[in-house]
């Protein structure tokens, strides 16, 4: 990997910003970077507040066409139509442990046809007095979520309410992976006896994978499929390269995007592109030690990322197998073009002017980008005129 500022492209999209007022409903932000677009591979979009008046939006995931799942961190999950702006409480949610970083985190949907009637969540769940990163999953009927049962209660507690991860993705294999954190205690994320700091990875049912790589190990949770992580924030399911991505918060500086393989070891503290909280000093023992992976790329300063998701669409084609994900410290959208490969090919940092920031980005059935704010927005990401003539349509 080629260090930033070598051979990266670079490109920031200033964009400008018109309030329109659409109806009673929702307001209208449009804006267009096709003013700072360059070359062929950057077409000029459109991006609009479909929905606003969220706490802290999550997760998100679609029901259908033009609705979405998304969580708040607070504990409640809302249904949120995308053409008219309503807001729809949704009940049958447990109690969550909503401290510091914990919270109600991650929502996603199979893509396995024979169970997409599951939606899966990670939450912090109260154990204790302390709260646990939980996987979960539940029905959906109407507006109650229905059916719900923890399938992973993972051994993560601390007494600090921070990094808790945590993200969710499918391979479309009948498996799922989710994040974890590791909880403010760093040497934890070397430790396979808990699961901080680490990728798991179970059949849909929540049952533990025969081949997953620490099986039949002594003293190993056999659901990790990766381990030395530090706040994984971020997942993605590359069909077409058969491989997991992955996105996490370094401390001061050294955030990471990595490819995870299975029984590997992300060197979370011992190695790190990341300064310390309390001194210009970088962490740990340098940045590479044998039996330890690099990433495929890195953020120094940090822009402390809150998700990761790669597109698949058609809407714009040239996007196509790249990595999007919401930056919030930077308030951005960052776009991580990669070749047919997998390499870093170019970064971009896109609606620098909106001082949002940016937690969780989806893409809807028709190729759009969905982005939730910290604010409390969802703004939608469409080909100029696309987008209003959807939201307009009856």
């Amino acid at each position: 990997m080629k260090k930033e500022g070598q051979a990266m492209r670079f490109q920031t999209f200033n964009t400008g910003c018109t309030l329109l007022v659409w109806g009673l409903i929702v307001n209208t932000l449009a804006m267009s970077g096709a003013a700072q677009a360059t070359g062929q591979d950057q077409p000029p979009f459109d991006v609009r507040v479909v929905a606003q008046g969220l706490q802290v939006p999550w997760g998100m995931v679609f029901v259908n066409q033009h609705e979405l799942l998304v969580t708040e961190r607070a504990g409640a999950v809302k249904r949120v139509n995308i053409r008219t702006g309503a807001i729809r409480q949704v009940s049958g949610v447990p109690p969550v442990w909503a401290e510091g970083q914990g919270g109600l985190l991650d929502v996603a949907r199979p893509p396995d046809e024979h169970a997409r009637e599951w939606f899966y969540f990670t939450y912090s769940k109260p154990v204790n007095g302390q709260g646990a990163t939980t996987l979960a999953r539940a029905k959906l009927d109407g507006n109650r979520l229905v059916q719900w049962e923890d399938l992973l209660v993972t051994q993560s507690r601390s007494d600090t309410s921070r990094h808790f991860g945590s993200r969710i993705a499918f391979d479309g294999r009948g498996h799922v992976f989710f994040s974890v954190g590791d909880r403010g205690v760093r040497d934890s994320a070397q430790d396979l006896s808990s699961h901080n700091g680490s990728i798991i990875r179970l059949n849909l049912d929540g049952s533990v994978p025969r081949d997953n790589p620490f099986v039949g190990q002594p003293g190993a949770r056999p659901e990790i499929w990766s381990y030395g992580h530090r706040n994984p924030q971020g997942l993605a399911w590359d069909a077409t390269r058969n491989l997991l991505w992955e996105i996490e918060h370094g401390p001061r500086g050294g955030d990471e995007i990595n490819r995870v393989l299975p029984g590997r070891n992300y060197g979370w503290p011992i190695i790190s592109y990341g300064k310390e909280y309390w001194a210009p000093i970088r962490v740990g023992e340098g940045t590479h030690k044998a039996g330890m992976e690099q990433p495929v790329h890195y953020y120094v300063p940090s822009i402390a990322p809150g998700s990761l998701m790669l597109y698949s669409g058609t809407r714009f084609p040239q996007w196509k197998g790249d990595l999007f994900a919401g930056a919030l410290a930077q308030t951005h959208l960052n776009h991580v073009d990669l070749d047919a490969h997998g390499q870093v090919v170019a970064e971009y940092r896109w609606l620098t002017d909106l001082g949002e920031r940016m937690r969780a980005v989806t893409e809807s059935p028709e190729g759009d980008l969905l982005i939730s704010t910290d604010s409390g927005r969802i703004l939608q990401l469409s080909l100029p005129g696309a987008g209003a003539s959807e939201m307009r349509s009856p």
